[in-house]
């Protein structure tokens, strides 16, 4: 199984991820040119692609599902109330309704869901694994919870999101309505949070963990490192992370 980024922040999300003869997106954030640029970088055309996983309905996430499905030809994957929340039905599209709980198979890959809290309808993350290996992925959560931890546990790679440095945060220039909504419960992840998470988490199995969906106005590459990195006790450098340009190239498991 192997992972790669094509962007992660504000301005549009999608994560692939490959196993056997099976290629899976999570979310999909840019358009249909913009998602065939990106793809290209991995040596990929994107009628290569088997299906999208949507975390939830923001535009960030869902905002190119729809069109680069009906592009492409992709199977698209979503919780009931991700697909009642979003501005397109999927109609003429093949969608399936997944449940939060339940895992399911698409193709060689195993994919857990498991709710979190965010200010959407029915929003997951996921656990996707090959029988091997497990890649546990978390981004749009507003605080960490015990099922979120437990789902998370003994993983062989982790994506995790570190959005913001709570300071950074305070100081700068957001609306204060804004800056309580990413701060609040059902917000995102800041550096802090993020670093307890896995702090919790078996970490015996780790080979790679990425930080990711920083933000660019309220965290820094630096922070988001040095933050995980300090659990690990290892150099910060060893810490990926996803940037919203060039997300980050193949990573093996």
């Amino acid at each position: 199984m192997r992972f790669a980024s094509l962007g992660s922040g504000s301005r549009g999300n999608a994560l692939l991820v490959e196993a056997g003869n099976t290629r899976l997106l999570i979310d999909a954030g840019f358009g249909p040119r913009e998602m065939s640029r990106r793809l290209q970088r991995l040596g990929l055309a994107a009628d290569t692609v088997d299906a999208v996983l949507v975390t939830h309905e923001h535009s960030d996430h869902i905002g190119g599902v729809f069109a680069c499905a009906r592009r492409f030809d992709w199977d698209v994957l979503l919780t009931h109330g991700t697909l009642a929340a979003g501005r397109d039905t999927g109609a003429d599209v093949r969608t399936k309704v997944i449940d939060s709980h339940e895992p399911l198979s698409v193709g060689d890959i195993c994919v857990h869901p498991f709710p979190v809290p965010h200010d959407a309808r029915e929003p997951v993350q996921f656990i996707l694994a090959d029988g091997v290996r497990r890649l546990g992925v978390l981004t749009d959560a507003g605080h960490v919870t015990p099922h979120m931890v437990q789902m998370l546990d003994a993983c062989d790679a982790l994506v995790l999101e570190c959005n913001h440095d709570a300071q950074m945060l305070a100081r700068g220039a957001y609306p204060q309505r804004l800056k309580q909504r990413i701060s609040g419960l059902w917000g995102h992840l800041d550096n802090t949070a993020a670093a307890s998470l896995l702090s919790q988490v078996g970490q015996s199995n780790l080979r790679h963990v990425v930080a990711a969906h920083l933000s660019e106005e309220n965290n820094s590459p630096a922070l988001a490192q040095a933050a995980l990195s300090a659990v690990l006790g290892c150099e910060p450098d060893w810490i990926g992370v996803a940037t919203q340009d060039d997300g980050f190239a193949w990573r093996d498991l």
